[in-house]
């Protein structure tokens, strides 16, 4: 299930997403809305498996949508391969538009705007820590997520366990020693990356984002990261 899917089936149903282009914009998540309070839901704007449910009920005669990766990690994953330097104004572009950014990628750390862009544009009344560009600063994130999930805040440490650096993202997949983060920063690249999980200091589950995420998490992938500065 992809932004588009959901998209479609809003318009189909009279919802107006505005423009059908996988992003998850004001327009979609006021869609959603609308349609959440049309079936007696929550209307939180979020497209969680009571909402997927309750649009597959409305249109039977189409494909099922499934519950898939939570819209916060779409959200990210429409920018992959964004580069620092070879995409400069593209990044910058997107890292402010949420209305907030730490400034030039190229010059500052910069996994923490990319997680606080796709929280803001995803879930906008979520609350994020006070200084999201300190990637520690993120384990007072939402609520505590018990086990390693699609779309969790993974907070790692970078340098040593017991300084002040770190390194964030988001979980997309794991096997026994590694987890899969799509971040930013990682390569001087948003990307999903290897990660040792012995570098894991908690995991983060938004808290206007209901459930926590039934998608299945996929293998470990992407080329290993030691330090993501």
């Amino acid at each position: 299930m992809t932004v588009l899917d959901i998209q479609q089936r809003l318009l189909a149903l009279g919802h107006n997403p505005g423009a059908l282009d996988g992003a998850w914009g004001p327009r979609t998540r006021a869609a959603v809305i609308a349609f959440q309070r049309s079936v007696g839901l929550d209307p939180d704007g979020v497209a969680g498996p009571k909402t997927i449910a309750a649009l597959n009920r409305q249109t039977p005669d189409a494909t099922p949508l499934k519950p898939g990766e939570p819209v916060w990690v779409l959200e990210g994953r429409r920018k992959l391969g964004l580069h620092e330097s070879l995409n400069s104004a593209a990044l910058k572009a997107w890292l402010k538009s949420d209305g907030h950014t730490i400034g030039d990628p190229a010059v500052y750390p910069w996994c923490g705007d990319f997680v606080e862009t796709c929280i803001r544009l995803g879930l906008p009344e979520e609350p994020v820590p006070a200084n999201p560009y300190l990637a520690r600063n993120w384990m007072s994130f939402g609520v505590v997520c018990p086990k390693p999930v699609v779309g969790a805040v993974a907070v790692f440490w970078r340098g040593s366990k017991a300084g002040s650096q770190g390194h964030v993202g988001f979980m997309v997949g794991q096997d026994a020693t590694y987890l899969s983060v799509l971040g930013g920063n990682q390569g001087n690249t948003i990307s999903v990356s290897r990660i040792a999980k012995s570098r894991l200091l908690g995991c983060r589950w938004p808290r206007t984002a209901g459930a926590i995420s039934v998608a299945a998490m996929g293998p470990a992938v992407g080329d290993l990261t030691h330090d993501e500065a």
